[in-house]
């Protein structure tokens, strides 16, 4: 067996059992579960949650709409100067338009929008999709009930189990092009360094996915379910890097790849923005301690990106 093709191995079995370990955590241990957590307990849940929101945030800024914004921008420029070539006369002024539109940005705000429009049309559809769950009931009663001075309602959880699925299926897109670019790497080193990156910050962002299933009230075995689901995305990105041979990339892959994965980031904001960050700053309590555990997540997802 070649080394190159021994170390992709080692990474493709790295990054299943990171994602299962991490991910299932929370999921096996019924000290996660915030309807029977009360008092101190109920609190240091609360900012471990803030935590995975910041790493959350700081995943979909720093990591996957940077990496969508660069694929984007690569691929555009490819295909300005594919078709400058086989042009002829001066079109400069045409190219110089084309280049200055942020083709990037708006690719993630349709990923945005597009996530919008189908939750939008699932309770349109489906009213009793809107329904809350037994565990956001009591988790919200109890926040009013421990502040019942608060100063208006708290934003409503009760599209949590939809918006979580969305953030499945949007870390499963990115899963897959992660272990791609682990597959398409030419030395040892390339896939090493690229893979130690990816572990880094995967086990905190999958651990903050099943913290996440946990507190929306799904069932446990559709939170293993979906876990072991997303641990396969990697591998199966990886193998398929594996076995695509060099320069079969070429032409519009490239930029459909990209595509997916500004749609994909898109998809990943609106969860943090509209579903993750709003559900845990609702709470009155403590602001200051909720504020440090979300810029030390975004942070310590900020550093990562230094390597990643």
């Amino acid at each position: 067996m070649e080394p190159l093709l021994g170390v992709k191995i080692g990474c493709l079995f790295s990054l299943l059992v990171l994602t299962l370990v991490c991910g299932l955590f929370p999921i096996c241990f019924k000290w996660f579960q915030t309807a029977t957590a009360t008092g101190r307990h109920r609190r240091v849940l609360s900012l471990l949650s803030c935590t995975s929101a910041g790493i959350f945030l700081g995943a979909g800024f720093m990591h996957m709409t940077a990496e969508a914004l660069e694929g984007i921008e690569s691929e555009i420029q490819k295909l300005v100067i594919q078709n400058s070539t086989n042009s002829e006369g001066n079109s400069d002024d045409a190219d110089s338009a084309y280049m200055e539109y942020p083709y990037g940005e708006l690719i993630i705000s349709l990923g945005f929008f597009f996530v919008f429009l189908l939750e939008s049309l699932a309770l349109q559809c489906c009213p009793g999709a809107a329904g809350r769950s037994k565990v956001q009931e009591q988790e919200w009663g109890m926040a009013n009930v421990l502040e019942p001075h608060s100063h208006g309602p708290l934003p409503s959880p009760s599209r949590g189990p939809l918006r979580a699925l969305v953030l499945l299926l949007s870390l499963s897109f990115h899963s897959v092009f992660e272990g791609l670019a682990v597959g398409l790497q030419p030395t040892v080193a390339a896939t090493v360094q690229l893979c130690l990156a990816i572990l880094a910050h995967k086990g905190l962002v999958v651990f903050g996915v099943g913290l996440r299933l946990v507190q929306v009230g799904t069932g446990s075995r559709w939170a293993m379910l979906s876990i072991l689901s997303l641990a396969l995305m990697s591998p199966v990105g990886l193998a398929l890097g594996l076995a695509v041979p060099q320069g079969i990339s070429e032409g519009g892959q490239g930029l459909a790849q990209a595509v997916l994965e500004g749609m994909a980031a898109g998809t990943f904001l609106y969860v943090t923005f509209l579903e993750i960050l709003p559900r845990e700053l609702a709470g009155p309590e403590a602001p200051l301690a909720k504020w440090g555990c979300v810029a030390a997540g975004f942070a310590f997802m900020a550093f990562i990106a230094l390597w990643a």
